[in-house]
């Protein structure tokens, strides 16, 4: 029985998916529906500093929207380890991918 597979070199930290959720002033909720992922997949992925623990495609979904919200993830140069920071501090607003429930996400 194989171990494992390797985690590529780019892929997500939960260090970083932390810290691209704090710059962003995003919960663990409005991520998920944004990405359309679980809410126990980002939390499972939030806990380690180290590579998150979430297949390949979860990662890039993930590190695309944080991304497209302003993200900047720095990699690792062996000096230092992986980082985020903001691009910019005036970026559109992310859209939701889910609808909430109770249908037309009216609030009366």
């Amino acid at each position: 029985m194989r171990g494992p597979r390797k985690k590529p070199d780019d892929h997500l930290t939960g260090a970083q998916l932390r810290a691209g959720l704090g710059l962003l002033n995003l919960s663990v909720l409005e991520l998920a529906e944004r990405t359309g992922l679980a809410v126990n997949t980002i939390k499972r992925a939030m806990k380690p500093n180290g590579p998150a623990p979430i297949n390949v495609a979860n990662a890039k979904l993930l590190t695309a929207t944080l991304e497209a919200a302003g993200v900047i993830l720095l990699p690792s140069d062996g000096t230092v380890g992986p980082g985020a920071r903001l691009a910019v501090v005036d970026t559109a607003p992310l859209t939701r991918r889910r609808r909430r429930a109770g249908g037309d996400g009216s609030t009366g």
